[in-house]
Formats: structure tokens, C-alpha cells, sequence
């Protein structure tokens, strides 16, 4: 037990049970340097009998290599490679190099990384220690941080550790330990027992309260003092951060060894990977001969073994900060005579450019070389920061300025904005031509965008894409495109251009290229949508919409709009190609790893779930959105969540979590996002029979028309307008309802028209609700084929036909409750008892539900799929799926998989499955 840490040691055994019981542990230590986090990770491996450990350092001056500490964690279990599936094979074979081909989407090598841990730990459970993490290269960061947010039933620990908040970076969000300073009483054992001499109570008491119980701190600072300060006081408190006063107490230490020492440590220091045959090559240029080595192992500051590693980072950091800039330039240039440039080109390339003194062009070239390399591997960051130091050492004016757009872009899509802005601001102080420059403009508004949705970025988009048009004609439309998505986006919240300014600029722009994008195709009837009017846009929307239907061969630049042609199949009333756009998009996500666009796909397949009635569905696909959002630290996906609430009908929980998205649309400047709280408003009201309120939501939805959004709150303001005595305001929105409508001509369409004429009837309304229920029983609008029914039923019993409104209220009062909507449920409920049906109020399931992930799997198995199958599919470990499914046949009361189909049989895809 380490002095003063049983808390601590009590929280690390427990991890380790647990992976020994066959459940995954995943911990963050997070605390001040020096404070004990590394002897915390070594208490876990020498009490982790048993288990393998795997264990990994990030270093700062690796964190440019792409997939470096990645590469250190995984090389001990690569013979398990063969094993994985062909594409995370692939992937994770060109990420580290070991074979060419195409660049690895970053989430597919995730998963492979997922699969090799998980199946390294089939044999014997699995450690993986993680020091320093927040020096790791951003590749690895943001691929273990995806790993440990996946993990479940593996029987796989993850611990990493980093210093304070603002270094946990990808890691944020994990189970975490905050390691604290020592308690007075460990902290006086620890000094007393470092120091030989006897000390002075008071100046025990100085120490350690100036140390604030650091134990490294405590080791250290000390060793600075006289005599005459260790009998007599401390000194004054020192304004400075306890990590540097710690580093100057190395560097002092550092500086005391004799001068060809100092340099072997500023070697090793700047050699990250602790190679010794690299580190002695090196040596033997500059002279340097073995033996200098031994006074600086025996002051406890490094250890030259199979592997070189400094007793602390604190140290390595000293050695190089305390060497002349003169010493580092020598030593990085020697290291970089002694890389192999066949087996290590990058590192060898890095070393260079640390060594340059000056502008160089042939370093500079190399290292473009090697962003080309990282790039290959799926490294963005790396990629970047290549190109970033490329741009510093190129002397031409002109190439430099192209190289520092390139790291430019490359920061973007790494999501460094900040970096981005500042090479751009590098870039553009060079003598750029026009379409460079037109491209640095467009990046600033792409930045712009990425940042608020809203604001400038539609303005500043608009006037790259004209600036683009007579040098990059296909480039111009796509960012034509991009202005119009970021005017809409931007809705009631945003100024000028608005989407209508935007559209007749689109109009304006150089005709399509042929054969012609399904970007552009949706450019040009976005564009005729917005400038001609909604019916004038349905064919060449309907056209762009066929285009994106085929999803395999979509380019990877049209896959990123999928978001947007699903939104248009719902503004076109096409549920059909709203099915097979999503659909599609879901399939082609999961197979290729695509986890930037699987969230947007599975948020618009659980919306579609909503409209047909598959609640259960869809919360297993927001579940797994959220998961995948939350693991990668992508922006939240609200709409599908928002959707489900208005429709299941829990007033509270629905209110709360549509204030939440209201809250967050306006911080972003979104006003799409306040049309959707405003029709999930509306509906929610509506359900249960607040029309009043319903009334005044649906009238603030429809000040904008948000596309996929306006016409659904005409439906809701209709409704509320018809309850609330507001006719007129609710005919002048159906005749607005019934031009889409009829443009639109789909089934869906035309049952939702012909339930509102039936709503404003004002003498037989019967014909056009016999109309809405056959029309939407072709459609996949379940939920509105219910609500179809439940107002038909109404009617009915209002005009004193009872008999008749039992059989539509009966039916839609068990489509409802099959459903989960509960609003709408106790509506048909009450509106039963007033025709003489006693209908029970429906009371809370006691009974045992599938969770929606366990009824996704459960159907998936069902289906034939293995476990691996599963896996590949959802972002998990097979373990992990093996794990929910024995939870399964526990709450079915089933002993095998050949029972799940008989036993799934029958039960809906509703929000949650009743086991007995």
C-alpha cells in the first residue's frame, strides 16, 4: 500500500476485480504533476497478477506522430490481426503502416482497436495503463478515449492519467479519481524519511504546507536547500506553478552533472521513444561515449536498460530546458542521422526540422512528404502539424504561403479551428493567386459555420462561392450549397442573405458539370424550392433525392449531405424515400465505419421509427446516436429525441427536454433548432388537449419555414386553431398546408390534408376522415394513421353515433398503447368511457422490459447475425453483445438463440419489449 493512499489503492483494487469478475474497469487519474499518478499506475500493474499489462507513456514531442502511442499499446498484441474482420484488419494495418491503401476512417481503426484488445483479453484479462495521456498524438487520444466509452462486458482495464481539467481533452467525461496532495500526517513521513538529517518541526510544517502534500514536490525541493535553509526555514512562499518550481528543481540537478552528461540526457530527452541502439548511434556521432551516462542514473534521474525512461516527465522536460537552443539544434540532427529513413522516415523528417536553424527548403519538402504519409494513415493532426512546420521553413514566399493554406485545412479537419485561423492568417501575408485565395476564403466561412450554425457564416459563404465561380466552377456549387444549408440552419435567427438571397445566388452560379452530383442536383432544387416556390421544387428535389438513394455510390464529399436529402424527403412527404435514404445511410455507416455520418443516419431511421409507430426502435437507435456523439465528442443530435417525446407524451419529461433544446438552438444561433421545439411544443400540447398552448407554439413554429418543419407545424396549428376557436387562423393554414400537399402527392401527404379538411368541416366530415384513414394506412405514418382514427372516433361520438366511434376509438386507443404514446393513449381512453366502453386506466409494467439495445440485439440475433456481426454493426465487442444477450434469454425466460425468434414473436418495436 503506498503511503497515504489506501483510498486511492481501495478504488484501483476494485478495478481490478472487476475485470477479474469478466467486466470492464475504465478509470481517468487526474492530478498536478508529481502528485503520484505514475505510482498509482505501477501499484495497478504489480497488483494485477494474472492479467496481461500493456503500457504506454505519451511524451510531448511525439504528440505530431499520427497513431504513435497507439502504435506503443497495440504492437504487443498485433499477431492477433489476421484475426479481426477484413476492414478493421485493413484499417488499422494502414494506420500503422504496415500495409498501403486508401486513408482509414479514424472510427473504423477505432473499432479495430476495440476488437484486437478485446479479443487479447479472451486468454487472460487485460491492464492497459495509459501515463501522461494528454501528451498523446490527438489519433491515439481520440481512438482509446472511443475504446474505453465502448467498453462493457470485456474483461479489459483502461486507466490513463493526466494532469488538471483542462488536460483530460479527449478523455473529459470518463470515470475519473482526482488525485490529491498527501494528508499532513503521510506527507511530514514522506520528508523525514527522504532527508537524512533531523529537521525542524517548523520547517517540516513550511515544507509541507509549501508543497501542499505533492510527494514529488516533497522529494524534490529539498534537495535544492542548504544547510543553513534546512535548519532554518524554508523560504518564501514561490509565486510560481509547483510543476515548474519541481522541473527547476531538476533542471538544477541536471545542470550539476559534468557537461557531456548534460548532453546524453538533452539526447535522450529529445529521443522519445527510449530506443537505446538509436540513442548510442546517435551518441557515437556526437562523441559521446557510454560511460557519461552513470552519474546521472546515479542521481536518480534516468535509467539506461533495455529501454531508456527518465524517472519522471518533469525531468525529461528539465534536461531539454536546461540545453542552449545551439545543443538541441546538434542533438536533433544527429538523432535524425541516426533514424533510418526507410523504416522511420516521419520521425527522421521531425528531427530535421527541429534541427533547422533557418528556412529549408529540402526539410521542408520532406516534411510535406511526411503530412502526405500521415495523411494516408487516417492522421489529420499529424498531417497538419507537418504541414504547419513545412510552412515555417519554406523560404519561397509563394510556396509557403500554399503549404500554410494546406496545414490550414488540415487543422480544420482536425477540428483545431484556432490553429486553422492562425495559419490562415500565416497564408494570406504570402502572395497568394486567386483561387488560393478564394479557397482561404471559403475556409474561414466553413470555420465560421462549424462554430455557430449561424451568425456571419451564411454571408461569408456567399461571398467565397461567388468568388470561387469563375476559377472552380464545382467547388463554387458545393459552397453555394454550404451557404444555403448554413442560411438555413440559421433560420429566424439569422439576417442577411437568408435562405431566398441565398438560393437566387445559387441560381447564378456556373450550370452543373456533367455527368452532373447529386450535390448538385440538390443545389439546383433547393434552389428552384426557395426562388420559384415548394411545387416548382418537388421534381428536381424528387430527382436529387433518386440520385442520393444510391448510397454505395455516393462520393465521400455527397455522403456528408445525407443529413440534409434526408430532411428534404420529409419536407417532400415522401416517407418511402425517407426510408430508403436512411436506411441506406445506416447499412453503408455501419460497414464501412463511417461514425462521423452513422449518428446522423440513425437519428433520421429512429425519426422514421416515430412516424411508423416503432418507438422501442427508435430508442435504440438514439441510444446508440448519443453513445457515438458522446464518444467522439461530436455535436448532439436532438431532433429523433425530440420527436419521440412529443409523440410518447410524458408532459414533464418531454417539457424538460425540449427546454433544453430551445436553450441550446439559441445559444447556437440555430433557429431550425427552435422550429423543432416548437412543433414538439405544439404536439405535446395538442396530445393532451391544452390546445391553447398547443395554439400559441404551433403559431411561433410557423414564423419561419424551416424545411422538414414548417408544414408539421400547419398540421399542429390547424388542430389547436379548430380545438380553440381560432378558425380563421386555422383555414388561412390549411389552404398553406394544402399547396404542399397537393404538390407533394404522396399518400402521407394527402391522409394529413384530408384529417384537417376534416378538422374544418362544417358539415360531413366523415368522406375525408374515411379518406386520412385509408390514405395513411398506405403510408408508414403509423402514428398519424392513430391520430387519424382518435379524431374520426371524436367526431363520431360527437354527432351521437357512439356504436361507430367505439370501433375507431378502440382502434386507435390499442394502437396508441401498443405504440407508447401515452398522451394520446389516456385521450382514447377518456373519450371510450364517454361512449359507455370501460376501458382500465393503463398502470406501470411490474414486469421485467428489454432495454432498447438489448431488443435491437435481441432482433439482430434473431435474425441469424452473430455476435461478431452484432458487434461490427452497433460499435461494440462481441463480448459485449454475448453480455446482453444473456441478459436477454434471463428476462424471456429462453436457454438459446433458436428460441428468440418464437419468443420475440408478436412483441412490437415499442418503447420497451414486455417479457411475460
Amino acid at each position: 500500500m503506498l503511503k497515504g493512499r489506501r483510498n486511492e489503492c481501495d478504488v484501483l483494487d476494485r478495478q481490478l476485480r472487476s475485470v477479474r469478475a469478466g467486466e470492464s474497469a475504465v478509470l481517468l487519474l487526474r492530478g498536478e504533476a508529481g502528485i503520484g499518478k505514475t505510482a498509482l499506475l505501477q501499484y495497478v500493474a504489480e497488483r494485477a497478477s494474472g492479467c496481461r499489462i500493456v503500457r504506454v507513456a505519451g511524451i510531448e514531442s511525439e504528440m505530431e506522430l499520427a497513431f504513435a502511442g497507439l502504435h506503443q499499446l497495440c504492437s504487443p498484441m498485433l499477431d492477433g490481426l489476421d484475426e479481426l474482420p477484413g476492414p478493421q484488419r485493413d484499417a488499422l494495418g494502414v494506420a500503422f503502416g504496415l500495409q498501403d491503401g486508401p486513408a482509414p476512417n479514424r472510427f473504423l481503426v477505432a473499432l479495430a482497436v476495440l476488437s484486437l484488445l478485446a479479443e487479447a483479453a479472451e486468454g487472460e484479462p487485460l491492464v492497459c495503463l495509459v501515463d501522461d495521456a494528454q501528451w498523446l498524438d490527438r489519433a491515439s487520444a481520440q481512438t482509446l478515449a472511443f475504446v474505453a466509452r465502448r467498453l462493457l462486458a470485456e474483461r479489459i482495464a483502461m486507466l490513463f492519467a493526466v494532469r488538471q481539467p483542462d488536460d483530460a481533452g479527449e478523455f473529459a467525461r470518463l470515470p475519473e479519481l482526482v488525485v490529491g496532495g498527501l494528508a499532513a500526517n503521510h506527507a511530514r513521513s514522506l520528508l523525514t524519511s527522504a532527508i537524512p538529517v533531523r529537521l525542524d518541526e517548523q520547517v517540516v510544517d513550511e515544507i509541507v504546507a509549501e508543497t501542499r502534500g505533492n510527494p514529488l514536490a516533497l522529494l524534490e525541493l529539498p534537495r535544492g536547500l542548504t544547510p543553513a535553509q534546512l535548519a532554518g526555514g524554508f523560504g518564501l512562499p514561490d509565486a510560481r506553478p509547483l510543476a515548474s518550481r519541481v522541473e527547476e528543481a531538476f533542471v538544477q540537478r541536471v545542470r550539476a552533472l559534468p557537461p557531456e552528461t548534460q548532453r546524453l540526457l538533452l539526447l535522450a530527452a529529445a529521443e522519445p521513444v527510449g530506443d537505446v541502439s538509436l540513442l548510442w548511434r546517435a551518441a557515437e556521432q556526437l562523441g559521446i561515449s557510454g560511460s557519461v551516462g552513470k552519474p546521472a542514473e546515479e542521481a536518480g534521474l534516468i535509467e539506461f536498460g533495455i529501454r531508456v525512461r527518465f524517472r519522471h516527465s518533469l525531468a525529461r522536460s528539465a534536461a531539454y530546458r536546461a540545453a542552449e537552443f545551439r545543443d538541441r539544434e546538434e542533438v536533433h540532427r544527429a538523432l535524425a542521422e541516426a533514424t533510418d529513413p526507410d523504416t522511420d522516415p516521419d520521425r527522421r523528417a521531425w528531427h530535421r526540422a527541429q534541427a533547422a536553424s533557418g528556412p529549408d527548403e529540402v526539410v521542408a519538402a520532406e516534411l510535406e512528404r511526411s503530412a502526405d504519409r500521415a495523411q494516408a494513415r487516417g492522421g489529420v493532426a499529424a498531417a497538419a502539424a507537418f504541414l504547419a512546420r513545412a510552412a515555417e521553413l519554406t523560404p519561397d514566399p509563394s510556396e509557403r504561403g500554399r503549404r500554410a493554406l494546406a496545414a490550414a485545412r488540415a487543422k480544420f479537419d482536425a477540428a483545431a479551428a484556432d490553429a486553422a485561423l492562425a495559419l490562415l492568417a500565416t497564408a494570406e501575408l504570402a502572395p497568394l493567386d486567386e483561387l488560393q485565395r478564394a479557397r482561404s476564403e471559403r475556409l474561414r466561412a466553413r470555420i465560421a459555420f462549424a462554430r455557430t450554425r449561424g451568425g456571419d457564416a451564411p454571408a461569408l459563404l456567399l461571398d467565397a462561392a461567388r468568388r470561387l465561380e469563375p476559377l472552380d466552377a464545382a467547388t463554387a456549387r458545393e459552397t453555394h450549397l454550404e451557404a444555403m444549408a448554413a442560411a438555413m440552419f440559421a433560420g429566424r435567427l439569422g439576417g442577411k442573405p437568408g435562405v431566398r438571397e441565398a438560393a437566387q445566388a445559387a441560381r447564378a452560379a456556373p450550370v452543373a458539370p456533367q455527368p452532373a452530383r447529386p450535390i448538385d442536383l440538390l443545389l439546383d432544387g433547393l434552389a428552384t424550392r426557395f426562388t420559384e416556390g415548394y411545387a416548382a421544387g418537388v421534381p428536381p428535389l424528387r430527382k436529387a433525392l433518386g440520385a442520393f438513394g444510391d448510397v454505395d455510390g455516393l462520393a465521400v464529399r455527397d455522403v456528408r449531405w445525407l443529413w440534409l436529402a434526408c430532411r428534404l424527403a420529409q419536407d417532400l412527404w415522401d416517407d418511402e424515400l425517407w426510408y430508403v435514404l436512411a436506411t441506406r445511410g445506416v447499412r453503408v455507416a455501419r460497414e464501412t465505419g463511417m461514425l462521423s455520418v452513422l449518428p446522423i443516419a440513425a437519428t433520421y431511421r429512429a425519426a422514421l421509427h416515430v412516424h411508423a409507430g416503432a418507438f422501442s426502435a427508435a430508442s435504440s437507435l438514439i441510444e446508440e446516436a448519443d453513445a457515438i456523439t458522446q464518444a467522439t465528442e461530436m455535436a448532439s443530435l436532438k431532433y429523433a429525441s425530440l420527436m419521440l417525446a412529443a409523440w410518447r407524451g410524458n408532459e414533464a419529461d418531454g417539457l424538460e427536454l425540449i427546454e433544453a433544446g430551445r436553450l441550446s438552438a439559441t445559444a447556437r444561433g440555430e433557429g431550425m433548432g427552435l422550429g423543432i421545439t416548437e412543433w414538439a411544443t405544439a404536439l405535446l400540447y395538442n396530445g393532451h388537449g391544452r390546445y391553447a398552448e398547443a395554439l400559441a407554439a404551433a403559431q411561433r413554429g410557423c414564423e419561419h419555414d424551416d424545411v422538414g418543419l414548417f408544414a408539421l407545424n400547419l398540421v399542429e396549428l390547424i388542430v389547436a386553431g379548430v380545438r380553440n376557436g381560432a378558425r380563421d387562423t386555422a383555414s388561412s393554414a390549411l389552404d398553406r398546408l394544402s399547396q404542399r400537399t397537393q404538390a407533394s402527392g404522396t399518400d402521407w401527404a394527402l391522409g394529413i390534408e384530408a384529417t384537417s379538411r376534416a378538422l374544418m368541416s362544417d358539415g360531413d366530415a366523415e368522406p375525408f376522415y374515411r379518406e386520412a384513414v385509408e390514405r395513411l394506412a398506405r403510408s408508414r405514418g403509423v402514428v398519424h394513421l392513430a391520430r387519424a382514427r382518435l379524431l374520426y372516433g371524436e367526431w363520431l361520438r360527437r354527432e351521437n353515433r357512439r356504436v361507430d366511434a367505439r370501433e375507431q376509438l378502440r382502434s386507435a386507443h390499442e394502437m396508441f398503447e401498443r405504440i407508447g404514446a401515452e398522451g394520446f393513449t389516456e385521450r382514447a381512453r377518456r373519450e371510450l368511457v364517454a361512449t359507455g366502453e370501460t376501458t382500465p386506466k393503463r398502470t406501470v409494467e411490474t414486469r421485467d422490459v428489454l432495454t432498447p439495445q438489448e431488443a435491437q440485439i435481441a432482433r439482430m440475433a434473431s435474425d441469424r447475425q452473430t455476435n461478431p456481426e452484432i458487434g461490427a454493426k452497433l460499435f461494440i465487442s462481441p463480448r459485449t453483445v454475448e453480455y446482453h444477450l444473456r441478459k436477454v434469454f434471463t428476462k424471456l425466460d429462453i436457454s438459446s438463440r433458436k428460441e428468440l425468434r418464437s419468443a420475440l414473436g408478436g412483441i412490437p418495436e415499442h418503447g420497451g419489449v414486455p417479457t411475460r
